[in-house]
């Protein structure tokens, strides 16, 4: 398998899921019998592209973002940028009524490779595959998978120290059209937080921006999170206001908001990668309180 000269099996996928303890997500990137033979097809002769294809498509990336809630970015990267390339140069070709969906996939592929290549500090690869990830959306009218990529473009500065490019995409993504109500509010935090507009001395705008964000708190609450960003829960849009918080000097409650929503994500996402930032913002906080 290794060599590439034999596919892998669902059995021993199930079984490097139980040693993994990735839930059933490793064996989720692969196709059936019937869905490898409807991929093949679709890319044998694109212009027949049908929604079982598509289907196939998009439970193979969610598979992928639920492995990287529980293991490192590095260990998912490679097969992530292979399988992005190949729905990508499908989407080229691709006609008919299942186009735009197909479109849709190819987008969040495109963004989620750029979050993957974001954590390893692959910034200006990740910069790039979130420009196109935003052009695809914006081809289809997709709100929420646009807010999405600009949010991670705001991540990326944060992690560059960057506080104006911050405040500009994450207040980018808070107003795209056609944005969730959790990713506005997230993002209305997130461009009033440390290595935001706090940081860059323009309290009273940061100030502004939590409120508007508190606003949205109820509106979030009452609708399940968009299904390509599925972890915006109320408990993790805490983490978000105990970021909001440091940046703002208000320690204690950005140590309260932090650790309620730790303690408040689902098991699978607890120990996620991304969340040591997180961890590490607390530990700031306690330090300065």
């Amino acid at each position: 398998m290794l060599s590439g000269k034999q596919q892998p099996s669902p059995k021993l996928a199930g079984s490097l899921d139980d040693l993994l303890k990735t839930g059933g997500a490793l064996a989720g990137t692969l196709l059936d019998t019937d869905d490898r033979s409807r991929v093949t097809r679709s890319v044998a002769n694109p212009s027949r592209l049908d929604a079982g294809t598509v289907d196939a498509l998009a439970g193979v990336l969610a598979a992928y973002r639920r492995l990287d809630d529980t293991v490192k970015p590095q260990s998912v990267l490679p097969a992530t940028l292979t399988q992005m390339n190949e729905v990508t140069h499908l989407l080229k070709a691709a006609r008919g009524p299942q186009r735009d969906r197909l479109a849709e996939v190819a987008s969040e592929f495109v963004q989620f490779g750029g979050w993957m290549l974001a954590q390893l500090r692959q910034d200006a690869k990740a910069v790039h595959l979130l420009n196109d990830a935003v052009e695809l959306a914006d081809e289809v009218g997709n709100g929420t998978l646009a807010a999405q990529a600009l949010n991670f473009k705001g991540y990326i500065a944060r992690r560059q120290g960057r506080p104006r490019g911050v405040a500009r995409w994450y207040s980018a993504a808070a107003y795209t059209l056609g944005a969730h109500p959790a990713q506005r509010l997230g993002d209305m935090l997130q461009a009033a937080a440390a290595a935001g507009m706090a940081e860059s001395g323009e309290r009273d705008d940061a100030l502004r921006l939590v409120q508007n964000a508190e606003r949205l708190t109820a509106a979030a609450a009452e609708l399940p999170p968009p299904e390509t960003a599925y972890w915006l829960t109320p408990e993790f849009n805490r983490l978000n206001m105990g970021l909001a918080n440091l940046g703002l000097a208000r320690y204690t409650d950005a140590v309260d908001h932090i650790t309620a929503g730790l303690a408040g994500l689902p098991d699978e996402l607890r120990d996620a990668p991304w969340t040591w930032e997180h961890r590490d913002a607390r530990q700031r906080a306690v330090a300065a309180r």
